[in-house]
């Protein structure tokens, strides 16, 4: 006795399964190495916080194999302070649904596999179908050094600045202050930060302040230059409304097409005072010598 049965439509179904698990091993092959081509180190974790995939940047960032990250907690590229409490951190989003760092960039600390130490940015996305959540992390080591170099210069190029006797302003296309040293706070009264923002205008005279913005128009749009390049004697006024003679230097600075002008100022007050003082003295000399014989003049200038 015997049973025969058809396994057509079976055999049919087993293929169809085999083809589907073959399109989708194909499918995950490209996307790792979509993955993998990522220059952003990427870890998906579950709700146990356990490691399921990394890419080929993750190994190289970090220092672990993928086979020694796979299956492990996410808290091993965390530094201490941090990696003790992220599983509380987990839980209490599962519980609550509140979310504090999904969907959002952050800068943050990890740790390598050495026990280095390095600055972040991280991405969290959560996928709900799956429970997982997926994580991208970018290595800012080297963007955080550039940044310290140019804040050094930065601070090395103020020292300088505030080091200079003479008072110094940065100005705008508008006139607008934004930058000046401690000798220009010394020399007119008015602080760092009540400068900073305002018109230049409000260090001169009021009638060279009521154009200046109309020559600087002016220069913007024709190009001549009257005092740029050049060192010219000017009245300045300070806080309390006196006026004083100055040596006026400025130049012209264009960076990446926006302009700015740095303006040297010179208080020769002083100079003045002693020039006025020693023309006084020679008038007087020249008239002592005109109206008395010359050995009694000498004697009175030698023996006041």
């Amino acid at each position: 006795c015997g049973f025969i049965r058809d396994l057509t439509k079976e055999k049919a179904a087993q293929a169809a399964l085999i083809a589907k698990n073959k399109e989708l091993e194909i499918n995950q092959s490209l996307v790792m190495s979509i993955l993998d081509a990522s220059f952003h180190a990427l870890f998906v974790i579950d709700e146990q916080c356990i490691i399921q995939m990394v890419n080929a940047k993750s190994c190289e960032v970090f220092g672990w194999k993928r086979d020694e990250l796979i299956g492990h907690n996410i808290n091993v590229i965390m530094p201490p302070g941090i990696a003790e409490h992220h599983d509380s951190y987990m839980t209490n989003y599962i519980k609550t649904g509140t979310k504090k760092m999904i969907g959002t960039q952050r800068e943050v600390t990890a740790q390598r596999k050495d026990g280095s130490i390095f600055n972040c940015k991280l991405g969290i996305s959560e996928t709900k179908e799956s429970g997982l959540i997926c994580g991208f992390i970018l290595d800012v080591t080297t963007e955080k050094a550039a940044e310290a170099e140019i804040l050094a210069k930065q601070r090395l190029t103020e020292k300088i600045i505030d080091a200079a006797f003479d008072a110094l302003f940065v100005i705008n296309e508008r006139g607008i202050i934004e930058m000046v040293n401690t000798a220009s706070t010394a020399v007119f009264g008015w602080s760092q930060e009540e400068f900073i923002g305002q018109n230049i205008s409000i260090i001169m005279p009021p009638d060279h302040a009521a154009n200046h913005n109309g020559y600087l128009s002016r220069y913007l749009k024709t190009g001549f230059k009257k005092m740029i390049g050049k060192e010219r004697e000017v009245e300045a006024r300070r806080k309390d409304g006196s006026t004083f003679p100055c040596i006026l230097g400025m130049s012209e600075v264009d960076d990446l097409g926006s302009k700015q002008f740095v303006g040297f100022i010179r208080d020769v007050t002083i100079q003045k005072s002693l020039l006025l003082a020693q023309a006084e003295r020679e008038a007087s000399d020249s008239l002592l010598y005109n109206i008395l014989p010359e050995h009694i003049a000498k004697r009175l200038k030698e023996d006041p």
